[in-house]
């Protein structure tokens, strides 16, 4: 039997088997998102079947092969070995690091520096084993190297070992909000040698030398939530505790707002008010600022308030009053002569896109008839989530529990511009006394959304409490 045949067959036997193996190992890792499916993937493609090949010319001397082609294939191996090795170390050390560990904040410039240094070291071995070549000149020729080009950039390689030294600190990272020299943006990246932040006007490149050099602020890291501070100015003629309590109301009602944190509404002369609002983040700040200024101004018009000392309304008019409430006459069981007596006693609101015009658990101070645009009704569950269950349109109601004084477990919000008009709940008391027809239909129509929304929660596979009023 030839000296070659074992090895023979334990590649032909082997590598099958390896291969199906690896393979295998490859599958189940992919399923699970594991980041070791890069190294699997390396063995099965590459390191196997060269290792094979090696086995097999390693056995050059039983045949007619040039041994020069088996040291290739070995250099080839030891290549290949040195990546699987390299790649393991970081996946062990920093791919799996948990968050907030002094692996997880060790900056990828330094990994991919020491990753640099470690194959040039095992490639020197590498040849040093198997082309016996002499690799101690070659590190004293490269330390040499590395003296002279380090005395004559010693400005411009400080610069750098500073800005290296900053990302080793990690006083920020991706996503953080920085003011620097006034500007203030977003960190979309960070390298060797800058800092992109991404701001109004741009992408804005800081040197990494320049942040260790100077002074910054990390408005993400405060101890505290992020304020956002916007001046408003009202008439002289408004109540300013009035005024406080509809910018403290749109304030709190913000998506970015922060909650349990209050705004602080400071008044200051000329009937303007400083209004500081505590958001997630920096990044929410001017999407913020629209959104209140937005929403203020309806809430200022409801409140009969005037933003920006503007003290015309067309829109809430005596004649556009009686018009709205004559159209909804025959909802209310009203006679033309009954129209302009209840005229007086309604009013139109108006509310913005995304304002909620009932909370839950709040009881009505009156039923709103919409007049023009839609709105949402839902009712919230576990975990901030909600159940949307109804849409109301033109002609539906807002406030069924008005008369009864109940507080209901369904939030409604505007999907739209919303018009209403306003039928307080003194008013419908009148009404129900002597139209009973009236207090049936507001009955008939708490039956039909609570129907809905129980159909809208068992479908979402939640349990409903008894005694729930989910109804809008």
């Amino acid at each position: 039997m030839q000296p070659w045949f074992w090895p023979a067959v334990g590649v032909v036997v082997g590598l099958p088997v390896t291969l199906l193996i690896l393979t295998e190992l490859h599958s189940t890792l992919e399923r699970r998102g594991s980041h070791a499916t890069r190294i699997v993937m390396l063995l099965r493609n590459y390191v196997a079947p060269v290792g094979a090949l090696l086995l097999l010319m390693s056995q050059a001397h039983y045949a007619n092969v040039e041994f020069t082609w088996t040291r290739v294939v070995a250099t080839v191996f030891g290549f290949l070995l040195i990546l699987v090795l390299l790649n393991t170390i970081n996946f062990a050390l920093f791919v799996t690091a948990k968050e907030g560990s002094w692996r997880s904040r060790t900056p990828s410039i330094f990994v991919d520096i020491v990753r640099i240094i470690l194959i040039l070291i095992a490639l020197g071995v590498l040849f040093s084993v198997v082309w016996s070549t002499d690799i101690g000149g070659l590190f004293a020729a490269l330390g040499v190297g590395s003296i002279v080009i380090g005395l004559s950039l010693q400005t411009a390689v400080g610069s750098v070992v500073s800005g290296l030294f900053l990302l080793f600190e990690q006083p920020f990272g991706l996503g953080d909000w920085l003011e620097v020299n006034g500007a203030r943006g977003r960190i979309v990246e960070v390298n060797w040698r800058a800092v992109h932040i991404k701001t109004a006007r741009g992408i804005l490149v800081i040197p990494n030398s320049s942040l260790a050099g100077g002074s910054f602020l990390n408005l993400s890291r405060k101890p505290s939530p992020f304020e956002l501070d916007i001046v408003v100015k009202f008439s002289t003629d408004d109540p300013p505790q009035q005024v406080i309590d509809v910018c403290m109301q749109v304030a709190a009602d913000l998506p970015a707002a922060v909650a349990g944190e209050l705004p602080t509404i400071t008044p200051m002369s000329k009937a303007k008010y400083e209004v500081e609002i505590p958001i997630a983040s920096p990044g929410d700040n001017g999407s913020s600022i629209k959104l209140f200024r937005t929403r203020l101004w309806y809430a200022a018009r409801r409140a009969d308030l005037h933003l920006d000392g503007d003290l015309t309304d067309n829109f809430n008019t005596p004649a556009n009053t009686e018009a709205a409430v004559r159209r909804v006459a025959p909802a209310l069981y009203l006679t033309p002569e009954d129209v302009p007596v209840i005229a007086p006693q309604a009013r139109l609101e108006r509310w913005g896109e995304g304002e909620v015009i009932q909370q839950p658990q709040s009881i009505p101070e009156g039923m709103r008839y919409i007049i023009s645009g839609t709105a949402q009704i839902a009712t919230p569950i576990e975990a901030g989530a909600e159940v949307r269950f109804a849409t109301l349109d033109r002609d539906d109601v807002v406030g069924l529990t008005a008369l009864t004084r109940q507080g209901v477990d369904a939030r409604i919000t505007a999907t739209s511009d919303l018009a209403v008009l306003f039928i307080p709940v003194a008013v419908l008391d009148g009404l129900v006394g002597s139209r009973p027809r009236l207090a049936r239909d507001i009955g008939q129509e708490i039956d039909n959304r609570r129907t809905l929304a129980i159909a809208a929660l068992e479908a979402a596979g939640v349990v409903i409490p008894p005694g729930t009023r989910i109804f809008g």
